[in-house]
């Protein structure tokens, strides 16, 4: 059997009215489960396509910030 986790989850995503996503990503935070990771790596994804160098710059600065704390 051959399951697309990342096709399942961008489909899921798709129909998510715009505060379920918001609460989907708070939860996901919050729980801290590794098994929320995929969707939140697939947000991330989505995120980064739709972002401009300039936003892209200011989000590896601001992970780096994040990651020095």
């Amino acid at each position: 059997m051959n399951f697309n986790i990342r096709s399942a989850i961008m489909q899921k995503l798709k129909k998510m009215p715009k505060e379920d996503l918001k609460d989907l990503i708070e939860d996901s935070i919050k729980e801290g489960e590794e098994k929320l990771l995929p969707g939140l790596g697939c947000i991330f994804e989505l995120i980064w396509q739709k972002s401009s160098k300039s936003e892209r710059e200011n989000m590896v600065t601001l992970l780096k910030q994040a990651l020095d704390d």
